[in-house]
């Protein structure tokens, strides 16, 4: 979470290109993940020289040679070394040059930096526009987003940089149409390490965002299967173009994603505009994970769903289209762990029997695990959880694994200070060693609970309906009791007031 003096800093940057005269949120993190994206060029050129030097390998550098840059009063193109281009050198620049640079060098440049014109990143970065207004400004900015910088590396411990990213977020201060917010950081990556992907896998967010869950599935990826991806040339191949999809109806949040995956190392993920829900979506049987936090709370009209969707359950709950959605995407085999909203677990409507039914007896739900309301906030105070099965259309739901969250790290507030109390790192072991849950009683935090025990009850899914709660007896002094120790309380008082008359 960001928190102190990191979030001062930030908050001060948002009143920069405020009093600039910039005062659309979303363009304000439009042009603060543009500048995030170039100076992570800078950075990832340095890396890549190095280590290119280290492995005795060839690498060009993206700002070797010249650059052209077209100055429309004179009409003319004008050469300039591409070193000019780099954050490094172009920040010490006079304000008026780096503007200079920064509009008819990098912004052109940036867009153009994929070869494919087809690619999810030439695609919305086509029409990215330079809106910072003056040069004084963009001084201010770059000198801002310098210190920024400087604290989240000092923090490297934590993903403060997600988490800069999930609080820019934070500055819209309406949802969509549909329900859709921002996922922290932390429980992202919880669910990424319960999923644990693996090397072959074809990962999808159907709502994907900024790409929150895709960028954590390739910081787990590097950290665990570093040699096994990156000295494989076909695992290398399939990393860079087939492994990471995703999807979402928000043109910004695409833009951001597609620069997001890219400074991550992903040369050209699957990054696309599409309505999941309707019959633009044709995706069927096509991938081994989904991971996501569909937008929920929303309702859509009957005319605009996948009719074969309804087909699972006629609703128009985005929550519960989603879970049937996920079923059609998925492979045999296929897994999912998806962010629901509470009601999904109880509600008693026949849409929302029919989906956990078809999910429980159908297919194999492995786990429900519990969040407490306070994970969203200050942004959404919803209860919420989450959901782990696998497609396999002929049943396998044996028992379910059940886990009540408490803590996450962060106070429940709308503060969401960093506290001990953290169920986090229990939750990935737990889940990853479930032989040790069998003797577990309902009375802890985690349990099992049988499939047919589920099914009797209407298949509720909700913590609570299997939860045993040890209630401890508590006895109290009878009522004579209590009045004879008033009546002596009395007797002191009254003594104590006769003899302050008598000394007074």
């Amino acid at each position: 979470m960001i928190t102190g003096d990191l979030k001062n800093k930030i908050d001060a940057l948002w009143n920069i290109f405020w009093t600039g005269g910039l005062t659309n949120p979303l363009d304000v993190i439009e042009q603060i993940t543009y500048l995030m994206f170039i100076r992570d060029l800078d950075e990832m050129d340095n890396i890549k020289s190095k280590e290119s030097v280290m492995l005795s390998v060839p690498y060009s550098s993206i700002f070797a040679g010249e650059i052209k840059i077209k100055r429309e009063i004179k009409n003319d193109e004008e050469p300039i070394p591409a070193t000019q281009l780099k954050w490094s050198v172009f920040r010490d620049f006079p304000a008026a040059k780096m503007y200079d640079i920064m509009q008819l060098g990098v912004f052109p440049f940036i867009k153009t930096l994929h070869a494919d014109k087809n690619s999810a990143y030439s695609k919305y970065m086509d029409d990215a526009i330079f809106k910072v207004p003056t040069p004084q400004k963009l001084s201010q900015v770059i000198d801002a987003l310098d210190d920024i910088f400087a604290m989240v590396k000092s923090d490297a411990k934590d993903d403060t940089r997600g988490d800069l990213y999930e609080y820019l977020l934070s500055k819209i201060s309406t949802a969509g149409t549909n329900g859709q917010f921002r996922t922290p950081r932390h429980i992202i990556r919880m669910i990424v390490e319960m999923m644990a992907p693996k090397p072959g896998e074809v990962i999808c967010d159907p709502a994907c965002g900024t790409g929150g869950f895709l960028v954590s599935s390739v910081d787990y990826l590097k950290e665990k299967y570093l040699k096994e991806i990156f000295y494989d040339k076909l695992q290398l191949a399939h990393f860079n173009k087939e492994m990471f999809t995703g999807f979402d109806m928000d043109r910004t949040m695409l833009r951001i994603g597609a620069m997001n995956m890219m400074t991550h190392g992903v040369e050209n993920p699957r990054i696309g505009y599409r309505d999941s829900l309707s019959d633009q979506n044709p995706d069927l049987n096509k991938y081994s994970l989904i991971m996501t936090n569909p937008p929920f709370k929303g309702s859509l009209d009957y005319d605009i769903v996948s009719a074969d969707l309804l087909r699972v359950a006629k609703t128009k709950k985005t929550e519960l289209l989603f879970l049937a959605l996920f079923l059609r995407m998925l492979k045999i085999g296929g897994r999912c762990a998806s962010i629901v909203p509470d009601g999904v677990l109880f509600g008693s409507s026949t849409a929302h029997k029919a989906v956990r039914q078809e999910i429980i007896e159908n297919n194999r739900l492995e786990a429900v695990i519990s969040m407490p309301s306070g994970v969203f906030k200050p942004y959404a105070g919803v209860s919420t959880a989450i959901l782990i099965f696998t497609k396999t259309n002929h049943g396998g739901t044996d028992k379910v694994w059940f886990y009540d969250m408490e803590a996450d790290g962060f106070s429940l507030d709308d503060k969401r200070s960093q506290t001990k109390e953290n169920d986090i790192p229990d939750i990935v072991a737990r889940f990853h060693d479930l032989a040790k849950e069998e003797t577990r009683e309902r009375t802890e935090k985690s349990f099992f609970v049988p499939k047919a025990e589920i099914a009797a009850n209407a298949y509720d899914l909700s913590i609570n309906k299997y939860k045993k709660v040890i209630y401890e007896k508590v006895e109290y002094q009878s009522t004579s009791e209590i009045l004879s120790e008033l009546k002596v309380l009395e007797e002191e008082i009254s003594y104590g007031i006769s003899e302050l008359k008598r000394i007074l």
